[in-house]
């Protein structure tokens, strides 16, 4: 057989490329080499701002040729440090020879000793982990679960008056209304989304123990810790001043269990809708040209919400693995995290390609009202916690002498189906007050859906 050409391994970078992409742009090797350079140039204009060692602030022409090596990082510089890599096996390492070589073209090699000064790798990488998630969250995830968000709002607030009837251990019970159960959704969600909007990332630049060992060899009398405080706040990071070797990861932790929050309620939503519409409380929009099944041609298959599911699965079993792999390091350094940290990105595209899905999937269908109100006419006996709550408030106020109200309507309705002619009639020879009566007997379930719809007002609260 003749070997194939190179082809990715994960689906990620094969059929669903085209639509999480974005996230390389942040979280891939390239994006993390990038970041990486980042650090290290802003060190360098760091250290020369606060004339360190006898040296005079960079030109403003000087700083802005070295943030253009950022700007202009491209296939090009990742080939060139792909090369440097090779000869040095070691990632970081190359970074600092790619940084001088372009010290050397700007004509700043009297600086050249200050690039990765005082630094060990995971001072680099830390900071680098730290900036690519976050623009991966704000810039890449954040959008498409906002947009999934906004879809299930709108949702909520428009069907918020239509009657549904509820399903709990998968058995008829006291209806709700549709958008109701969407804006329980919205709020769940709304809270994770604020846990992760008020997140830290956290980052250190203390050297080889966190001891800041080296850099007060190098200089005695500066403050290392305020200038290290100073160096990572102005990066748009939170200084961690307590550290190992390594940044501890808690603030990662904390993050990918809150995302894996969000994929277990999207997870939720997923199977829910698919549920509804195989209940046909849903109906799914043709799409021209689509296939739902190879073989019985009537199919429209919930494909969209069957593939957020998997995904969504699979990103919070990444994010589990991460939260619960990262907390942990042997003594002051191991290199299990560095290892773990190169599939944040997996973990963040399967969740972003699990958001695709659903915000496409919630587009592609529409709310079966006739099958909505069937359902709810089928199923009156549902009104007998309306009635034994009425017949307990009217013994309580003196009103009836009825004893065990929920004993005599078990009996009346459980396993049973029951029209509403049966339970008029049953309400009519009730022992209650006449204003009772006409509030049962006016009650049908789709009207039985009590503040349903003025609950899902509290989502502008």
């Amino acid at each position: 057989m003749t070997p194939l050409p190179p082809q990715p391994i994960s689906p990620l970078d094969g059929r669903y490329y085209p639509i999480v992409h974005t996230v390389g742009e942040h979280l891939s090797e390239a994006g993390l080499n990038r970041a990486r350079i980042v650090v290290e140039v802003e060190w360098l204009i760091f250290l020369t701002d606060h004339a360190m060692f006898t040296t005079s602030p960079l030109s403003v022409d000087d700083k802005a040729a070295l943030r253009q090596v950022v700007e202009t990082f491209g296939q090009t510089q990742i080939a060139e440090l792909a090369e440097i890599e090779a000869t040095t096996r070691h990632d970081v390492k190359a970074v600092e020879y790619f940084v001088r070589r372009r010290l050397s073209e700007l004509g700043l090699d009297s600086i050249a000793e200050l690039t990765h000064f005082a630094a060990t790798s995971e001072d680099v990488n830390n900071l680098s982990y730290a900036l690519t998630v976050r623009d991966t969250v704000d810039q890449v995830w954040l959008p498409a679960f906002k947009a999934v968000l906004t879809v299930l709002r709108g949702m909520a607030e428009e069907l918020k008056s239509v009657p549904m009837l509820s399903h709990t251990h998968g058995q008829p019970a006291t209806p709700t209304t549709l958008g109701k159960e969407l804006a329980v959704v919205v709020y769940r969600l709304e809270r994770v989304l604020a846990q992760i909007e008020g997140g830290e990332y956290l980052g250190k630049f203390s050297g080889a123990t966190g001891t800041f060992s080296a850099h007060l060899a190098a200089d005695p009398e500066a403050d290392w810790p305020a200038l290290s405080k100073e160096f990572v706040e102005g990066l748009g990071l939170t200084w961690n001043p307590l550290t190992t070797q390594i940044e501890s990861h808690d603030w990662q932790a904390e993050l990918y269990d809150r995302v894996r929050h969000a994929n277990r309620i999207l997870h939720n939503l997923a199977t829910d809708v698919w549920t509804y519409i195989s209940m046909g409380y849903f109906t799914q929009i043709p799409v021209a040209g689509a296939t739902g099944s190879s073989t019985m041609p009537h199919k429209i298959n919930p494909i969209r919400f069957e593939n957020a599911e998997a995904n969504l699965e699979i990103s919070s079993a990444l994010f589990s693995t991460l939260s619960e792999t990262l907390v942990t390091s042997r003594l002051q350094r191991d290199l299990t995290d560095s290892t773990t940290q190169r599939n944040i990105g997996v973990a963040f595209g399967h969740s972003l390609l699990a958001l695709d899905n659903l915000r496409r999937g919630l587009g592609e269908i529409a709310v079966n009202e006739a099958r909505l109100a069937e359902d709810l006419d089928h199923n009156w006996e549902v009104l007998a916690e309306a009635i034994q709550t009425v017949i307990r408030a009217e013994v309580t106020a003196g009103q009836s002498n009825i004893e065990d109200p929920y004993a005599m309507l078990k009996e009346l309705t459980r396993g049973k189906r029951i029209g509403q002619a049966e339970l008029v009639a049953f309400v009519n020879g009730l022992d209650i007050s006449s204003g009772a009566k006409a509030r049962l007997t006016n009650l049908t379930p789709a009207t039985y859906t009590g503040l349903a719809d003025e609950l899902v007002d509290h989502l502008d609260v």
